[in-house]
């Protein structure tokens, strides 16, 4: 599947990847591929990323631990449909 994270400023990320977990509004959840379509805000808390490879732009906005990239945002939503996620983030 593949992710896109927007912010106001800029596209922070966007390739292939394995796993997206996410705050939202009522909880937690993990998307994997071929997931339910969904629409949900977001709220303060991390999105972790996991892939087997990708390249981040800016890197300095982005904790690595094993193959797991996360970022923290203050809010946002997410949307996911067709195997891609978009993002649009509060940093």
């Amino acid at each position: 599947m593949y992710l896109d994270i927007i912010t106001p400023e800029a596209t922070l990320f966007s390739a292939e990847v394995n796993s997206v977990a996410v705050p939202g509004i009522d909880g937690a959840f993990q998307m994997l591929d071929n997931h339910a379509a969904v629409v949900s805000l977001l709220v303060k808390g991390k999105v972790k990323i996991e892939s087997d490879s990708f390249e981040i732009s800016d890197d300095s906005l982005f904790e690595k631990q094993n193959n797991i990239y996360s970022l923290n945002i203050v809010s946002g939503t997410v949307e996911m449909q067709n195997n891609r996620i978009t993002i649009l983030a509060d940093l």
